[in-house]
């Protein structure tokens, strides 16, 4: 039996602790908005949307001002063919099963339904597993702390895998300057984008360990540009 790579527990914890927090919603936000001009770019009149996966209630009195009913429901739940339209930003990169994960979007959209979202992938953080590396050289070893990352040609094959037609990804990076490590990983623990790993260590960073990371992720500025990748997605559900 194969182990899970990420710890379903963890992503509930991770998650309430970003609500306590307030939630640092940026990410999300963009995409969503972006989402929205994709949409009014495209002449198709949607009846019903499902928003699978919903950090920002206001998301759903949002998208309920140009489609005429909107669901905020997990896919596993839902009936066959039942929307037009399905949004999903910010889920599929933490599945367990991304395939499957995918395959229940598919499943719930009518013959003709619009998949639409994004994730981060790509190239995302690129100093901050920089800063990683460095810990793991100064306490002498290795742990899983950062999660693999989906690449735009592997998740456009992915949703043609599970049934999806004309599959369109798009990049877009999103440069963002931090005075040092301690507020990006802030940041991270308010969208709970922190460590989900199964197999993560459960000691925390030693303060060499820490030391180093936090130097090498400055390496003497007095701010670092950090790049997050945005993967937007979007792939139709074929007609009959």
């Amino acid at each position: 039996m194969s182990r899970l790579l990420f710890d379903d527990h963890a992503r509930k914890l991770r998650r309430s602790r970003a609500a306590r927090l307030g939630g640092e919603l940026f990410l999300h936000a963009r995409a969503f908005d972006d989402c929205l001009d994709r949409l009014a770019d495209i002449r198709t009149n949607f009846a019903t949307a499902l928003i699978a996966g919903c950090p920002d209630p206001r998301w759903h009195q949002t998208l309920a001002a140009i489609v005429p009913f909107v669901s905020v429901a997990d896919p596993g739940l839902v009936d066959p063919q039942s929307f037009d339209l399905c949004l999903s930003i910010g889920e599929l990169e933490t599945s367990n099963d991304v395939q499957a994960a995918a395959f229940a979007l598919r499943h719930l959209l009518r013959p003709g339904g619009l998949l639409i979202g994004a994730i981060v992938g790509g190239d995302s953080l690129p100093r901050l597993r920089a800063a990683m590396l460095a810990a793991d050289r100064a306490d002498g070893a290795a742990a899983p702390r950062l999660h693999p990352s989906i690449e735009g040609a592997s998740l456009a094959a992915l949703l043609t895998s599970v049934g999806f037609a004309e599959p369109v990804i798009e990049v877009d990076r999103v440069d963002v300057a931090y005075p040092d490590l301690d507020r990006l990983v802030t940041d991270l623990r308010a969208m709970g984008c922190t460590n989900l790993l199964a197999e993560r260590s459960r000691r925390p960073i030693s303060r060499r360990g820490l030391a180093a990371a936090r130097a090498a992720f400055c390496n003497d500025r007095d701010r670092t540009v950090e790049r997050f990748e945005l993967l937007h997605f979007a792939a139709w559900a074929p007609e009959i």
